[in-house]
């Protein structure tokens, strides 16, 4: 049997819950959707924009709402499509192109997260050798394998998933997820290949994780022992402690749901639990660094009082 799928659409089932009212949820998303585009572009460009702001941290910050706006970007504007269809369908292609994005999204962020939690070590822990450890080309570098690595990952998934014979057409959520996909293959079909290209990507961002909790480590146990330290560690290291919560409350949870939930939720609630990563993280990220950060903050404010005149 020739494994390749002969399902060429995809039903997004969760749309259907939303017929009562898709008028005002379609305006509500739109204009929620206004407002990611708005926070996102507006740090992008301050810190694009002036030179002060061309350290590593907030180029770091800039590749982090980068990512939020490419994530968004990969749901919203079929979501609201799909608010005003008839039929909520999505192409074979298309639905792989949108689990990609969705998972090189998550895990982009996690890399993301991962490099500013080494960035803000060397600041703190190692202060005097942070300019040559965090170089423009070790900046480059690192930002660069962020971007590449779960882009890298996630085309290996997408090959494995393209290449199971599907039995099913029909996907209980929002958008498009590999596993979902993967949970559509025939009785028959060999998913060993999936199944290990899963564990692997499990590994290897469980290791960012790891990661992250080393760094947090040692920042605390420096930062224990100097006052200075301690309130750049506030400064700094709070939004990014924020942002690395939230994300993985959210992220875990729809993970857990989506593998082991029960089905007898009510299909709002479980719509929601689907997309809380893209709801809370593109919104609040923004938002803690915009008010923490004081150049940044400083800078709004700036432009806010020059508006005014």
């Amino acid at each position: 049997m020739d494994n390749v799928s002969v399902v060429r659409i995809f039903l997004l089932s969760g749309v259907n819950e939303t017929s009562n009212y898709r008028v005002t949820l379609f305006t509500f998303t739109l204009l929620y959707y206004c407002v990611i585009l708005f926070l996102n572009l507006s740090i992008i460009m301050i810190i694009i924009l002036d030179e002060n702001l061309h350290e590593p941290m907030y180029i770091l910050l800039c590749s982090f709402c980068m990512n939020g706006l490419y994530g968004t970007t990969g749901f919203y504007p079929k979501f609201l499509l799909d608010l005003l269809s008839s039929s909520q369908e999505i192409s074979y292609e298309g639905c792989l192109l949108q689990a990609f994005v969705m998972y090189s999204f998550a895990c982009c962020e996690l890399s993301i997260l991962a490099v500013m939690a080494y960035d803000r070590y060397l600041a703190i822990c190692q202060p005097l050798h942070y300019h040559s450890y965090m170089s423009k080309r070790r900046l480059s570098q690192l930002v660069c394998l962020s971007w590449l690595t779960p882009f890298c990952i996630y085309s290996v998934n997408v090959v494995v998933t393209s290449r199971l014979k599907l039995c099913g057409s029909k996907i209980q959520k929002l958008f498009c997820v590999n596993w979902i996909i993967v949970k559509l293959a025939c009785s028959e079909t060999d998913t060993v290949s999936s199944n290990i290209a899963s564990f692997a990507t499990l590994f290897i961002y469980l290791s960012h994780g790891f990661f992250i909790i080393w760094t947090y480590i040692r920042l605390i146990i420096t930062c224990a022992r100097s006052k200075d330290d301690r309130v750049k560690f506030m400064q700094t290291c709070v939004p990014h402690l924020v942002s690395l919560i939230v994300f993985l409350v959210v992220v875990v949870f729809d993970v857990m749901h989506m593998r082991f939930g029960s089905t007898d939720l009510p299909q709002s609630l479980q719509n929601f639990i689907a997309i809380e990563f893209l709801l809370i993280p593109p919104v609040i990220n923004p938002l803690i660094y915009g008010f923490k950060l004081t150049k940044i903050r400083n800078k709004i404010l700036g432009l806010v009082k020059v508006e005014r005149k």
